[in-house]
């Protein structure tokens, strides 16, 4: 089996990371990865905030634990010390499939790399809120953008858990 179908069979979501920083080359190829995720006519319609900073790492955890109603002290995140945020331009019609592809490449580069990753929700209503706008004004993005999901990447504290058996009925061949 060549190497990358072996990423995609093996590639698992990470719910427990070490604190340790990514290395600055691997998530520079990671973030690479997400750039050539096929986009509808190739109008490349996503964007990536690369977030390393823990404070404004922590603000987001904070916003999202709220918006998924979760207790004080939870963090949807599950520690990792990278949170990659995919956005997309609503204007283009597979805005939400382009960004979806993006966070695809970006979480099996991230396997590739040794590098742990889990999707998490909860994109479209940061962003759509005063607190999401004011990152997207700081960095001066302007448009209108739709949050699609976060990747948040670290390197994984426990092996990954084995696959589920595949389902029954999958597969259709005509």
């Amino acid at each position: 089996m060549n190497e990358t179908l072996k990423v995609l069979e093996a590639r698992r979501s990470c719910r427990k990371f070490k604190p340790d920083m990514v290395k600055e080359e691997e998530l520079k190829e990671i973030l690479k990865a997400g750039t050539y995720a096929a986009t509808g006519m190739g109008k490349q319609s996503p964007i990536i905030i690369a977030v390393t900073d823990k404070t404004l790492r922590d603000e987001i955890s904070e916003e999202n634990r709220k918006i998924g109603g979760w207790g004080e002290g939870f963090d949807p995140f599950y520690g990792a010390p990278v949170i990659l945020i995919v956005l997309a331009k609503k204007e283009v019609p597979t805005y939400i499939y382009d960004g979806s592809l993006v966070l695809g490449n970006l979480m099996n580069a991230a396997e590739s790399l040794g590098v742990g990753s889990i999707w998490i929700h909860r994109a479209k209503e940061e962003f759509d809120s005063d607190f999401g706008k004011a990152i997207l004004k700081k960095l001066g993005i302007e448009g209108e953008y739709e949050g699609i999901g976060h990747c948040a990447l670290g390197y994984a504290a426990e092996p990954a858990a084995s696959p589920a058996p595949r389902k029954e009925n999958y597969i259709y061949c005509i």
